[in-house]
């Protein structure tokens, strides 16, 4: 591991000061940032701790259904708490669904959103797109846990849970830096993961995640995630889906496992979904057609027919009727 020196900020201007500095990077939890760290895919000169600012440990719920979620808020937090359980179920589920007890104790929500792909050949610090190649190395390569949909040339997949529940609950991220503070949607925060070489956000250097704000839209509903791994703990996703049915009647839908951001299915499949009364072949067809833009490689094709289960799965569970 290189050589680097720790800071605690204390606040959002001293935050933004220190990352401002050559090759200084937040942290959170640290659970990924110091595995990468090992693994020599990062070489950070300063680790600025944003855990003590204010506010970043807190959730706070507001009257009208909305919240706002402190960028060092732990998975272990948001798993447990009696409010995100009430109203954001399909969150709390997905936080509690995140690696090990132990894991979830230290991971922040800030360093889920903003953690890097977990590809062996990228993790392995051979020469794919994401290490300083022009190519991909898995897609003729061992593929058996990348992404279905991408624009390229980076196959791997984002390897959150709570973002496909983020997603189907449109929430947006609160970003600080030494301009200030800016809001993004979480496809503003990903846009061209798959093409950017050097990261998978749009974060500026000086930049960090200070908070993730939920919509009154998202309270209450039908909502959950289902995750599918290929052991039946700790473990990453092969496959997840996110939905909600919101109280109005509206329904969102997110694939997690599948792509290097934000994946929400065809609105048109949402549409359907939200008039109820689907019948088998509906459903069936529904999934099938919710997967016609999949491009599987050449071992994770499995990974469409797991697609299409938890589809025909959260269809028949968000039927009203």
């Amino acid at each position: 591991m290189h050589p680097f020196t720790y800071h605690q900020a204390t606040d959002a201007a001293d935050a933004t000061r220190a990352l401002g500095a050559p090759a200084a990077v937040p942290l959170g939890g640290g659970t990924d940032l110091l595995v990468a760290m090992k693994e020599d895919i990062a070489r950070p000169t300063t680790l600025v701790d944003l855990r003590r600012l204010p506010g970043a440990r807190d959730i706070v719920l507001h009257d009208d259904g909305s919240a706002r979620i402190g960028c060092a808020v732990r998975m272990a937090d948001l798993a447990t708490h009696a409010g995100v359980l009430e109203r954001y179920a399909s969150l709390a589920q997905a936080a509690a669904s995140v690696g090990t007890p132990q894991l979830r104790a230290m991971g922040t929500i800030g360093g889920n959103l903003a953690q890097r792909p977990r590809c062996w050949y990228f993790r392995g610090g051979l020469p794919c797109f994401k290490n300083g190649s022009a190519d991909c190395l898995a897609e003729r390569g061992e593929n058996h846990y990348h992404a279905l949909f991408t624009p390229g040339p980076c196959h791997a997949v984002h390897p959150s849970d709570p973002l496909a529940a983020l997603t189907v609950l449109e929430a947006t991220v609160e970003v600080t830096g030494a301009a200030g503070t800016r809001t993004l949607t979480l496809d503003a925060l990903f846009a061209g993961a798959a093409r950017n070489a050097s990261g998978e956000t749009t974060l500026g250097a000086d930049e960090f995640i200070s908070a993730v704000l939920v919509p009154a839209t998202a309270m209450g509903g039908n909502q959950f995630y289902e995750k599918l791994m290929q052991r039946g703990a700790w473990d990453f996703a092969t496959v997840s889906l996110a939905a909600h049915r919101r109280i109005d009647g509206g329904v969102r839908i997110a694939l997690g496992g599948v792509s290097l951001g934000p994946c929400r299915v065809n609105s048109s499949i949402e549409e359907d979904a939200a008039t109820g009364g689907l019948d088998d072949d509906s459903i069936d067809a529904l999934a099938e057609r919710a997967m016609y833009d999949a491009r599987p490689l050449e071992h994770n094709g499995y990974k469409v027919w797991q697609a299409q289960a938890l589809l025909r799965r959260a269809l028949r569970r968000l039927d009203p009727t």
